[in-house]
């Protein structure tokens, strides 16, 4: 597929519109986000209606409420009406009092009583992410009525590959038809007569994403049924705007994990101060706690006056046990993203990382006494007479730091969320940090222990 140039914005916005006209929806998206918002605003209004809907329904157009607010309100109330329910609610938490407010004043009856129903969950709720159209059918219906039924109402739902039957006294869901069994069977016969017979899967409003998205992913669903105490259908989440919330939330896990806030907009889109806000307040946090480490080595100034070989292997120590924790740390947030593990699962992680961090020390630890032995033998350095004690503690110590990273790492996760904390806030920076102090202080212990009546 041919990319899109950007546009020159001294051209007439018409005539951008219509170069764009025949384009697919993504890619007029994709170039009306290089564009200012009110160039976009302008490029939108030439478009067809239904085009215009349609580019402002994908949730990859950045600045949606900055282009919304620049639009004519004669026409912005016929986009927003046209635009899925989840869509424009998605949008309306963008836009600023009383903005908001005028704009919803504007919606037809049925849009503005599923923006509100939506904006009362939160944001990492999947009653935030579904969307209110979808189609449902009696129970009492035939084939032949349905499939009529999903003529008439094609455009103005979100998916009709499943279609839900209702209990005709209850209202209540009591089956999920896919639509590839509706289209083959008899226009005759009953609708449930080409229903699964196990019952449909479905997730409360008041979910979280990631329980949506382990339905979806486990049962390779199209489409996720949202329902009230009573089973009443109120909304669907679609296998698409599930992994668009999952992309923006790896994103934001992503971000936190390298040791910053999360940023509300695309890179390149961050003002310098916003930057500087959502980088500095962990960058300081990390810097004081980076303090310790100096405390630390001031508590063993003395042993360092006496032996200032150990001096050399202290960046190899801290660095060996930071990217220990930082290996058990990833490890374990993706697998209590992915529901692997549980909470009470924690013990059985202790115990399989404490052998594990054992080993790895022992190879790490096997590798540093093997470049010392080689160093002090080829007389690339001369660690002084008491090498084979130094290569012991460097070896020993690294046992220790390591085993003690791979678990301070994994524990660190369960922690959080046991209190309540994303566990990617545990990112390397800070596990690395932790495990710096300490693997500093089971350094010198270590040194202490061995070099004790030699060099100490």
């Amino acid at each position: 597929m041919n990319e899109i140039a950007p546009f020159d914005t001294r051209v007439d916005p018409s005539v951008l519109a219509a170069r764009l006209s025949d384009e697919r929806a993504p890619d007029i998206v994709e170039a009306l986000n290089d564009e200012a918002p009110e160039v976009a605003a302008a490029i939108l209004l030439g478009l067809p209606t239904e085009r215009a809907i349609e580019v402002l329904d994908q949730p990859e157009l950045d600045c949606a409420a900055d282009i919304i607010e620049m639009l004519p309100r004669d026409r912005v109330a016929g986009y927003l009406s046209g635009m899925s329910a989840d869509r424009v609610t998605d949008v309306f938490r963008e836009i600023e009092e009383p903005g908001r407010s005028d704009l919803r004043a504007r919606l037809d009856a049925e849009t503005r009583g599923a923006v509100d129903r939506l904006s009362a969950y939160g944001e990492e709720t999947v009653g935030s992410l579904m969307t209110t159209e979808f189609v449902t059918v009696p129970g009492t219906w035939t084939v032949g009525q349905t499939l009529e039924h999903i003529r008439h109402v094609e455009k103005t739902r979100e998916t009709i590959y499943a279609i839900f039957v209702l209990d005709p006294r209850t209202r209540a869901l009591t089956k999920a038809v896919p639509l590839r069994r509706l289209i083959s069977g008899d226009p005759s016969d009953n609708v449930l007569s080409v229903a699964p017979g196990r019952r449909p899967l479905a997730v409360s409003p008041t979910a979280s994403r990631e329980e949506a998205a382990r339905l979806i992913s486990k049962y390779d669903l199209l489409a996720l049924p949202v329902v009230d105490a009573v089973g009443h259908v109120i909304g669907i989440v679609t296998v698409d705007d599930m992994i668009d919330a999952m992309i923006e939330k790896q994103t934001q896990d992503v971000q936190r994990f390298g040791g910053m806030e999360a940023l509300p907009e695309p890179y390149m889109d961050i003002g310098f101060f916003t930057m500087i806000r959502k980088r500095a307040g962990w960058l300081c946090a990390l810097f004081l706690s980076e303090m310790l480490t100096a405390s630390a080595m001031q508590g063993f100034e003395g042993e360092l006056e006496k032996a200032i070989v150990l001096t050399l292997f202290i960046p190899l120590i801290m660095s060996s046990g930071g990217n220990s924790g930082s290996q058990a740390t990833s490890l374990l947030i993706r697998a209590l993203a992915l529901h692997q593990i549980r909470l009470r699962d924690w013990w059985r992680v202790a115990l399989r990382e404490l052998p594990t961090g054992i080993v790895l020390g022992a190879i790490l630890g096997v590798i540093a006494v093997i470049r010392i032995v080689a160093w002090q033998k080829f007389g690339l350095y001369d660690y002084g007479e008491h090498w084979p004690l130094v290569a012991a503690t460097v070896g020993a110590a690294l046992v220790g730091i390591v085993t003690f990273g791979s678990l301070a790492g994994s524990m660190l996760p369960f922690l959080l969320q046991r209190i309540g904390f994303d566990p990617a806030t545990a990112s390397a920076p800070f596990v690395a940090t932790l495990v710096d102090v300490t693997g500093l202080v089971i350094y010198f212990s270590v040194a202490l222990l061995i070099l004790r009546g030699t060099l100490l």
